[in-house]
C-alpha cells in the first residue's frame, strides 16, 4: 500500500525525489554532489553566456576591446547573481516540499536520517562557479590585442573549457564522457555562432 508521501507525490504531480535515508557518511558524500553540481552547472552556464555576449558585443563593435571587457564583466556580474538568487529559490522551493511531504510519512526514529538539500550551499555554488567560468572568455578578452585573435581566442578557450565541463559533468553522474562533451561542445558552438551572426548586422555606421 502507497504511503501518504507516495500518494501526495502521485497525486500533486511533484517531481520531488525520493528521500535519501543516510547511512554513515552518506549524507556527506549527497551534500557534495549537491553543491558538485549546482557548481558545474554553473561555471558552464558562466562560460557560455559571458563568450556568447563578448563574441556578439565584438560583432557588432569592430572587437572593440574595452567595450568587449566591459560586456563581459557586467555580463558576468549579473549572471551570477542572478544564477545565484534563482538556484536558492529553486532549492528553497524544494526544501519547503519535501519537509512537507517528509513530516507526514516520517517515523520518529528516522528525524535524524533525512538528508534535505541545502538552498544557501548551492545559490552560493552556482554564483561563484559562474564568475569561475566567466573568467575563461574575459582574459583572453583582456590579454590579446588584435581583435580578430581576441575573437578567435574566445572561441578557442570556450571551446576547451565547455569540452572540460561537459566531460567532468557526465564522469560524476556516471554517464558517457564523451558523448556528454561532444553534446556540450556542440551546444555552445551554436549558441556563440548564433549570437555573432546575429549582432554582425548591426555592425553598420548609420
Amino acid at each position: 500500500m502507497a504511503s501518504p508521501t507516495e500518494k501526495a507525490r502521485a497525486d500533486h504531480k511533484l517531481d520531488v525525489p525520493a528521500v535519501a535515508k543516510a547511512e554513515p557518511g552518506q549524507a556527506d558524500r549527497t551534500g557534495r554532489a549537491q553543491w558538485l553540481r549546482a557548481a558545474i552547472l554553473g561555471a558552464n552556464d558562466g562560460l557560455l553566456s559571458t563568450a556568447s555576449l563578448i563574441l556578439g558585443v565584438g560583432a557588432a563593435k569592430d572587437a572593440e576591446q574595452r567595450t568587449m571587457v566591459l560586456s563581459g564583466v557586467a555580463g558576468a556580474v549579473a549572471g551570477a547573481c542572478s544564477m545565484a538568487l534563482g538556484e536558492f529559490v529553486s532549492v528553497s522551493t524544494q526544501r519547503d516540499i519535501e519537509e512537507i511531504l517528509n513530516i507526514r510519512d516520517q517515523k520518529p526514529e528516522q528525524e535524524e536520517q533525512v538528508v534535505l538539500p541545502n538552498p544557501v550551499k548551492a545559490a552560493v555554488a552556482s554564483g561563484f562557479a559562474f564568475l569561475m567560468g566567466s573568467v575563461v572568455p574575459l582574459l583572453a578578452t583582456t590579454f590579446i590585442i588584435d581583435g580578430r585573435w581576441r575573437m578567435m581566442a574566445v572561441v578557442a578557450v570556450t571551446s576547451l573549457a565547455l569540452a572540460v565541463f561537459g566531460g567532468g559533468g557526465a564522469y560524476l553522474g556516471g554517464s558517457r564522457v564523451a558523448v556528454s562533451a561532444v553534446r556540450v561542445l556542440t551546444g555552445g558552438w551554436i549558441a556563440m555562432g548564433v549570437t555573432y551572426f546575429l549582432l554582425k548586422n548591426f555592425n553598420k555606421d548609420d
